[in-house]
């Protein structure tokens, strides 16, 4: 008791102390004069924008919430969650396969990520949007000796779904490299540990690897996520032009008002890509948590009650 009453004369004596401080805080007159002349650009931009009759805001404010793209709107939603649910499936698969000791596993897995990161994806759905007339007729059975099924694929209006699996085999080259580097960001410390406790690979995974290696993989998977919902004004080149830009587009032709459908297209991007960013943000919270070097007020209630329990003694 005597040793912590002295601890607290000398911290009320110390000629540091803040009250003693005369802090005279640093003056920064540029940072108000570039603050100032943003601003004026700023004003003067929207100005522009909102007095130019080329944008034709009355004909936004019609458009906007009309039928035809708000429906656009769900068909882009689809697109880019099925397409995002094979990149990242078919991705696991592939970073699991990259990081395998088989070399042959290996070699499939660096030859996929080659080829689809090598080409562009527009090149690749136009190759999917001609599938029907490569492949006319596809079997599947015995090879050269008998077919359980026949498929007459000129037959086939599934232009929807060669756009899904386009832009899902592309997306899994990219989610392959975000997986593998996630996997690869705990320390081979963590996994060792989790074998000495007698965990097996499966549960190793589960509970030792991948809620860590989610703080690395989720922050790139959100950007792969929002740029996948713009991808999707791509498959056009199939022709498929049922999703929000190209649907924008083909309205504001015929009317020879190209400008305020861009408009209207771009804010439904805009809001969409808003509450993935949220989602994402939520995401990374969740999973980051015990990571941050950031001490909550809760943490700091908890040590405050410790400091005085300690006292007490």
């Amino acid at each position: 008791m005597r040793s912590n009453a002295s601890a607290r004369s000398a911290m009320t004596d110390d000629p540091c102390d803040d009250d003693l401080i005369r802090a005279v805080p640093l003056r920064h007159p540029l940072r108000w004069i570039s603050a100032v002349v943003i601003l004026v650009l700023l004003l003067l931009f929207l100005y522009g924008l909102f007095t130019n009759d080329a944008y034709r805001w009355d004909l936004y404010g019609e458009y906007l919430w009309d039928k035809r793209i708000s429906q656009a709107a769900l068909i882009t939603l689809d697109l880019t969650g099925l397409a995002m649910a094979i990149g990242v499936a078919l991705g696991v698969l592939l970073a699991v396969m990259r990081l395998s000791p088989n070399p042959v596993l290996r070699t499939v897995s660096l030859a996929y990520l080659w080829f689809f990161r090598g080409t562009p994806v527009y090149v690749q759905l136009v190759f999917w949007g001609l599938f029907t007339t490569i492949y006319k007729h596809v079997g599947f059975g015995i090879p050269f000796v008998h077919q359980f099924v026949h498929l007459d694929l000129i037959n086939i209006e599934g232009l929807f779904w060669f756009a899904v699996v386009g832009l899902g085999l592309n997306e899994a080259a990219y989610m392959a490299e975000i997986v593998r580097a996630g996997i690869s960001s705990v320390g081979d410390g963590q996994v060792e540990a989790a074998t000495a406790l007698g965990m097996g690979w499966a549960l190793t995974m589960r509970q030792v690897v991948l809620p860590q290696a989610m703080r690395v993989i989720i922050p790139p998977t959100g950007n792969e996520l929002i740029s996948m919902l713009k991808t999707t004004s791509l498959v056009v080149a199939l022709p498929y032009g049922f999703d929000l830009y190209n649907r924008a587009h083909d309205i504001g032709v015929p009317i020879f008002q190209p400008v305020p459908l861009l408009l209207v297209a771009s804010t439904w991007y805009l809001a969409i890509s808003s509450i993935l960013m949220i989602g994402q943000y939520y995401l990374e919270r969740y999973f980051g948590r015990g990571a941050s070097r950031n001490v909550t007020g809760r943490q700091w209630r908890v040590l405050a009650a410790i400091g005085r329990k300690g006292d007490a003694r």
